[in-house]
């Protein structure tokens, strides 16, 4: 008997597609088919906008207080689920048990917000803004709005977008990693016993196909996505040729400085979790140490230590720290930018490649590894691994280290480890990133702040999460009235 064909769920039920072709969904760690997701074609993508485009008209019209009823549904489900939903990440990602969990609290804590939404999304107005004109600012929603997410966060990222979407009054269908489908069927299948009307909230698995029959239609009105930067690139291109809105995550080559004044046992431990946790494979990971003046040899061997006995293996098994990449192509790739790192010059101090698990031969493991040594105008030094790989460099004064921070083309996050208030401020006024974290390893916003990328991390205007998603979901209208007494009727 072959694997289970995964479904789409569009117009409030779950319909097999009529793909003709399906992609096997492995279990890194095992190298075990999971199920198989269809790869949808266009005319799945436009029959799940019809039905969001059927499903506006009254949605829009559902008060906002009801609208959010559903999400604290969810929210409850989310909490109820989350052992089973945790399992199903660590299974079809590569990443621990504790990171999976870790990463759905995160996507509630989105839900938590957009249920804020009644308040979130009030305008504002002005009486007698001229004689007797009063004036106000309301927000509407867009209509059809997408997302297409990645496979690093299957269960957090899709909430970044979708709770704001639904609850501003949009219909919501998103388009998941074919990589990693298992968690959003689990996402959808708690969605669904919200009871939320039919065509408010729609998945369709895909490929190609279906990403580019979601930027052409004329009906999706928004965009998002997140992912590596060509792609993003390409996405937030050919979306806003289309008239949509869009924002577009890419990218990223986080630089860390480490500062000899820093705690550094602390600062060791933090950095270990920011460059190995998810393997690497978070857009927030931690790629770059540079540490400044006599950091150099305490943190150097102190982070070798670290990455040398971090226990990698299966992620749902006791004790493991690091899981696997996510297939053989990630694999491949990661472990040829570390021969790369080293023919330009770069000393491997701590490698990672061609190691095996025990009981685990056939899956995707890269170790911790650690380029020693990285010139910074390297083209080690400026690629995207997205793998468990820590480059390091080393500068003599913290304005040296901050424009090696700067003298690259993402913007993503850059971090800072002091005791050094004053150097703090500097550090964080002058580097050129969206999100900055002071002895903070992964400077991850909280949901109530916008997921802040500049520079080739990010293109558009209106991050994801927060008040940033009530906006990006919403556009103004502003209405001027004049009532003169004398077209009063007189009783």
């Amino acid at each position: 008997m072959g694997k289970e064909q995964l479904l789409n769920f569009i117009n409030g039920s779950w319909q097999r597609s009529s793909a003709a072709e399906y992609l096997d969904v492995e279990n890194p760690a095992t190298a075990e088919i999971l199920a198989q997701v269809p790869l949808s074609p266009g005319a799945e993508v436009d029959q799940a906008v019809q039905v969001a485009a059927n499903a506006f008209v009254e949605w829009r019209q559902t008060p906002v207080l009801d609208r959010v009823q559903y999400l604290f549904k969810f929210k409850q489900l989310l909490e109820d689920n989350l052992d089973d939903l945790a399992k199903i990440i660590t299974n079809e990602c590569g990443k621990t048990y504790n990171e999976s969990v870790g990463e759905i609290r995160r996507g509630i804590e989105n839900v938590e917000t957009a249920c804020g939404t009644p308040t979130l999304m009030q305008g504002y107005n002005n009486e007698d803004i001229a004689s007797g004109i009063d004036e106000m600012m309301i927000r509407q929603p867009l209509g059809v709005v997408a997302a297409i997410t990645p496979f690093n966060f299957p269960g957090m990222i899709p909430l970044w977008f979708l709770p704001y979407a639904i609850a501003t009054g949009n219909c919501f269908i998103l388009k998941p990693s074919e990589k990693v489908p298992l968690s959003t069927a689990k996402l959808f299948s708690m969605l669904e016993q919200t009871g939320l009307p039919n065509g408010v909230v729609q998945l369709v698995n895909g490929g190609k196909e279906a990403v580019d029959a979601l930027l052409d239609h004329p009906t999706v009105r928004a965009i998002s996505f997140v992912g590596s930067t060509p792609i993003a690139k390409y996405v937030y291109s050919r979306a806003t040729a289309n008239g949509k809105r869009a924002q577009c995550q890419g990218g990223a080559k986080n630089p860390v400085v480490i500062m000899p004044d820093a705690d550094m046992e602390t600062t060791i431990k933090i950095m270990a979790d920011s460059a190995f946790g998810c393997a690497g494979q978070r857009c927030l990971a931690a790629s770059v140490a540079i540490t400044v003046g006599d950091a150099k040899n305490i943190f150097t061997e102190g982070i070798a230590d670290a990455a040398s006995s971090r226990k990698v293996g299966y992620g749902l098994n006791d004790g493991v720290q690091m899981g696997s990449v996510i297939d053989s192509r990630s694999q491949e790739r990661i472990t040829g930018l570390i021969g790369a790192g080293a023919q330009e010059g770069a000393n491997v101090l701590v490698d990672g490649r061609n190691k095996q698990v025990d009981g685990f031969e056939n899956g995707y493991f890269v170790y911790p590894t650690i380029l020693d040594g990285v010139d910074p105008q390297s083209d080690i030094a400026k690629t995207e691994i997205f793998g468990p790989v820590l480059s390091l460099m080393h500068a003599d004064t913290v304005e040296q280290a901050i424009d090696m921070v700067n003298d690259r083309v993402y913007g993503n996050m850059a971090c800072l480890f002091t005791s050094n208030g004053a150097v703090a401020r500097q550090f964080r006024y002058s580097v050129k990133a969206g999100n900055v974290g002071i002895n903070i390893g992964v400077a991850a916003p909280m949901a109530m702040f916008p997921f802040s990328g500049w520079r080739d991390s990010f293109f558009g205007d209106l991050h994801g999460q927060g008040r940033h998603g009530i906006e990006f979901f919403t556009e103004t209208k502003v209405v001027i009235e004049r009532w003169p007494k004398e077209w009063s009727r007189k009783f």
